[in-house]
Order: structure tokens, then sequence, then C-alpha cells
């Protein structure tokens, strides 16, 4: 079996994408005797089964050092020379449609993930027209889906109200032994230079639009000493507040585990998030969390394991951080990790995504052999 995941969305910097093809090569590997091979844009070709393989491309302007090759042709014949069992795409442009192409023509199924949300992120800065002419953009590369993954209910349901009838519900997860509360260190303020009394909140993450980093500086800018967010994950600006530490991406999952765990909570102002990994991973290092009450978010946070502020509020997520500190916060920590073991390890993702597979090729033979292709239960 050689199932080849295909996607835009993964550079040396990119976040929860890239660290869920990685955990599924990495599972796939160690607990299942299938290849898995991963082609992606890179800066050279590169091909080699079962390995990460790159197709030359340019960076795109103001993405998070996304790619770009320009030769769907190419992508097409990559594909092809792979020789897949199963293809899996990760976003809805032309890997999607290379995908599809390859996968009809070659009668092996086809699935796809629905990783980012386009058309309520690209509606949110240029109207509902937008977004509705993208919603049906949507509906038609998913038609040639066997089956639709979606990391959150809340996507799955966005995605039938879409059309899209073959949506299964698939969480991503955590790997909890590297997002773990042991990775928490005592020297973090004094690494920041910051005094013992500081109350540090971490936000990791994209510098994007959807992230709602404006909301997240004016309420820190609002809640002033001794209150300190860290930001990882984007390239550096003028630190707007004295209050604001800004850290470069770092590529390994301990180095973020070790800043997720070693803050007092993990902060989140954005409101168009499909799931939300960093959340659970921040949960997984026994840390508690404040976020907006929007997107997939309250799937995984309450009252147990954080605050909800409103969307869009400077004042509610200024006064979400401010409630956080009359809780037990060591308290919250340890339900959290409890609820992400529970429920959201990548075992847990993988097993169950395996089994959606393993429909997709039974029911494939069932259509070959004259009856109606069923579609994996949600």
């Amino acid at each position: 079996m050689h199932l080849v995941d295909t996607t835009l969305f993964y550079s040396p910097t990119s976040g929860g994408v890239r660290r869920y093809l990685n955990a599924k090569h990495a599972w796939l590997n160690t607990y299942t005797s299938w290849e898995h091979t991963i082609l992606v844009p890179g800066a050279r070709n590169h091909i080699q089964r079962g390995e990460v393989s790159t197709l030359r491309g340019f960076v795109v302007p103001g993405t998070f050092n996304y790619r770009l090759p320009l030769n769907p042709l190419r992508w097409i014949d990559r594909l092809e020379a792979l020789e897949p069992s199963l293809i899996e795409a990760g976003d809805a442009f032309h890997p999607a449609w290379c995908a599809a192409w390859v996968a009809r023509r070659r009668g092996i199924p086809v699935a796809a993930f629905y990783h980012s949300n386009l058309p309520q992120i690209i509606g949110r800065r240029t109207g509902d027209l937008s977004e509705r002419v993208l919603g049906r953009y949507i509906r038609s590369v998913y038609e040639r889906f066997d089956v639709v993954l979606a990391p959150s209910r809340l996507m799955c349901s966005y995605l039938k109200s879409l059309g899209v009838a073959q949506a299964v519900h698939q969480p991503l997860g955590v790997d909890a032994t590297v997002f773990c509360p042991e990775q928490r260190g005592a020297t973090l303020r004094k690494a920041l230079g910051l005094p013992a009394e500081s109350r540090v909140l971490l936000y990791a993450g994209r510098f994007a639009a959807e992230k709602n980093l404006p909301v997240l500086l004016a309420a820190f800018a609002r809640l002033g000493a001794p209150y300190q967010l860290v930001m990882i994950g984007g390239r550096r600006f003028a630190r707007p507040t004295a209050n604001v530490t800004i850290l470069p991406y770092r590529r390994q999952s301990a180095h973020l585990a070790a800043w997720l765990a070693s803050a007092d909570a993990l902060v989140h102002a954005g409101t168009k998030e499909t799931f939300g990994l960093i959340i659970l991973e921040a949960m997984a290092c026994g840390r508690p969390v404040v976020a907006a009450r929007a997107g997939a978010i309250p799937e995984f946070v309450d009252g147990e394991v954080g605050v909800l502020a409103e969307p869009d509020s400077v004042s509610s997520l200024a006064d979400a951080v401010v409630a956080l500190y009359e809780r037990d916060l060591e308290e919250m920590g340890r339900v959290a990790r409890a609820r992400v073991l529970r429920r959201f390890t990548w075992n847990q993702a993988f097993n169950n995504q395996i089994g959606i597979y393993a429909s997709l090729f039974g029911a494939r033979q069932r259509h070959t052999i004259g009856g109606a292709i069923s579609r994996p239960a949600t």
C-alpha cells in the first residue's frame, strides 16, 4: 500500500499541516507496513518514493514561506510516477485537481483534508460575495473526492452545508510524549529578562491576518505590566509595547513544547480556526488556554481548561486574561492534558484515519463488482 500526501501548505516554517504530515509519516512507518510519500513544493526538484519529495516553485510573497510550482502537468507527472495506491490532497488548489485526475486515471481512491477554510478567510477580507463564490468553488473541487476529512465538527457541518455530502469528522492529534509538562523549565522569565512576578502568556503561530493579531496586541497594550505576551512564529516587527516579546520560529517541536510548557498559558485571538492544533499542544503541555469563542476552538476549550473571550473584542480578551489568573492554573492544566490524552493523540487520530481509508478500498471493490459506493460513517 502506497499513500501519497500532496499539498501546497508545507514549508520549512509552516505550522499545523506540516506537523500533521510529519507525524503521519512517522506513525505509518512505525505501526504499519504502508509506504508513505509526501509531495510538496520546495526549493528544488527532488523525488524519492517513501520520503518527502519536492517540486521546485517560487516563494509566494506575503505567505509563510509557501512555494508555488507553476506547472500542474509536472505535478500530475510526479504523482503518476510515484504509483500511489491512495492519494490525499491537503488543499483545494492545483494539487487537489491533479490528485483527483491521477486517481481517476489509475482507478484508486482519493481523499482530501480540509485544513484551511479558504472561503471564510478570504471572505473576511473581500466580502460575502467572495465567500459565496469560493464556497461554490470548494464544492466543485471536492465533489471529485471519495471522502473529505474535516478536523472539527464545525468544519464538517460547514462542508455539508456547501453540498459536500462525503465530509467526515477526523480530528488531528498531538504527540503527547513531546508536548508534555516535563518540558517546563524554570528559566523562561530569566531568559527573556522578565521580572519573576511577570504573568507570561504565549502566542505561537503564523503572523497572518486571520489570527487577529491586532486584537491580541491591543489587549496586551491595555493590560500592561505584569502581563507579558511572548509571540513565536513569524517575522519580526517593531515591538508595539514594552510587554510584548517576539521570538523567531523554531522548527523543532521540542523547542516549541518547551516554550508552551514554560509559559503560564496560551493565548489566541483567531476566530477562523478549523481546528487549532497549537491549542491542543499547549493543553498537552499542561497549560490552560485563553482564546476567542469562535471557529472550532469551543469544541476543545471550556471553563475547565481555559477562558473564552468574545470574538474580535479587545476588552473581552483582556478581561479573559485577567480572569484566568483568578483560577488555579495548575489544576486547569492537569485537566487540559488529561483531555488531550483521552481524545486527541496522534495514535487515536491515525488509527481512525486508517479505518476511513480501508472503507474507501472496500467501497471501491464493491463498486467494481457492481455495487454502489458507500461513504464512511460520519
